[in-house]
């Protein structure tokens, strides 16, 4: 089990983009959640396999997105962190 949260920079707000990593971390089995910055960045905080992770990273950087991802991706920043226990689902906040 492993948590990553990543950091999207881009046009990621108000185009779907959370609904777009809720949908991917659903099929994944991720649980976390997406949320819109104030800096205008999309965080997103997803746990659980290292293979699912990967997966969720590399669906956010993929260009061009073969899972129809809205908005532009102009980078993005994954920190590593310990898992928690007791999440379930993922939300969109």
């Amino acid at each position: 089990m492993q948590r990553a949260t990543i950091f999207v920079r881009g046009r990621v707000q108000g185009v779907g983009f959370r609904w777009w990593a809720r949908a991917r971390a659903l099929e994944l089995g991720l649980v976390g959640f997406a949320r819109n910055l104030d800096d205008g960045r999309v965080e997103i905080c997803a746990q659980g396999s290292p293979g699912a992770i990967g997966r969720m990273r590399a669906l956010v950087e993929e260009e061009p997105s073969t899972t129809n991802r809205p908005g532009h991706v102009q980078a993005c920043v994954v920190q590593s962190g310990e898992p928690r226990a007791g999440l379930s689902g993922f939300r969109e906040r």
